[in-house]
């Protein structure tokens, strides 16, 4: 792809948020399997995020709280349910709104990394729900990730 990011839907029931990273593969994992880096990073713009667990490993949670500027507190619940180091994570959330997550990272040319972040639902009407805000969304949060990245590499 030579795109720096791309939204996209491939079914009715898929979001999918791709985005090349201008570094590399260890470092963008590390990014999002770090709890003291994935904290500055993992939210929309304007929220905030406070971390109670995150036991990264097959059947392993990730309890956290995210806090939006205007309509409060929302617990998110999620499960481990796949880790390939430093290819592959796979989560399932166990708070509504119901999803799972694929995010795989791929090494591009000239130590790049390929995201692409995976939200698959049960059914077209649950997608649909939250698929205009998860597109933006997702898209500030990358760019967060990008931020993030750039004070991790110095």
């Amino acid at each position: 792809m030579d795109l720096p990011h791309d939204s996209t839907t491939s079914s009715d029931t898929e979001i999918i948020t791709t985005r090349i990273f201008d570094f590399h593969q260890d470092l963008v994992f590390k990014a999002w399997t770090d709890p003291q880096h994935l904290k500055n990073w993992w939210r929309p713009k304007g929220f905030t995020n406070t971390f109670h667990e995150f036991d990264l490993r097959p059947g392993g949670k990730w309890l956290f709280t995210m806090h939006s500027p205007d309509k409060g507190n929302h617990e998110n619940a999620c499960e481990f349910t796949q880790i390939v180091e430093p290819e592959l994570i796979m989560w399932k959330r166990l708070t509504a709104p119901f999803f799972q997550v694929i995010a795989t990272f791929s090494e591009r040319p000239g130590h790049k990394t390929e995201l692409t972040f995976k939200m698959l639902f049960d059914s077209p009407k649950e997608c649909d729900k939250i698929r205009s805000l998860a597109t933006t969304a997702n898209e500030e949060s990358f760019d967060r990730l990008e931020e993030e990245l750039r004070q991790m590499n110095f």
